[in-house]
């Protein structure tokens, strides 16, 4: 995905790491660009803004359950597919 518009940090490489950026794993220089990204750019913070909802929800309804190990890299992978898909 990109906006169109010149970023110092790429929106699919924003988009990547928005789940790390929302659970506090990336370092506080890549933490830095993605809130300068988001600041400067409409399509990105709204496709956050999504993410933060569905992650809020699912920790809300399913946070009691135990989650298998390989849950994540799952689900990422599967996001990963379909953002390929959609980009082509």
């Amino acid at each position: 995905m990109s906006c169109g518009n010149a970023h110092d940090t790429d929106c699919r490489e924003v988009l990547d790491k928005v789940y790390a950026y929302l659970d506090g794993e990336l370092t506080e220089g890549d933490v830095s660009d993605i809130r300068v990204h988001l600041d400067e750019c409409s399509p990105c913070l709204k496709e956050y803004d999504l993410d933060k909802a569905v992650k809020a929800l699912v920790a809300k309804h399913c946070g009691c359950d135990p989650v298998p190990a390989d849950l994540r890299s799952k689900v990422l992978a599967r996001i990963a597919r379909v953002r390929s898909e959609l980009a082509d």
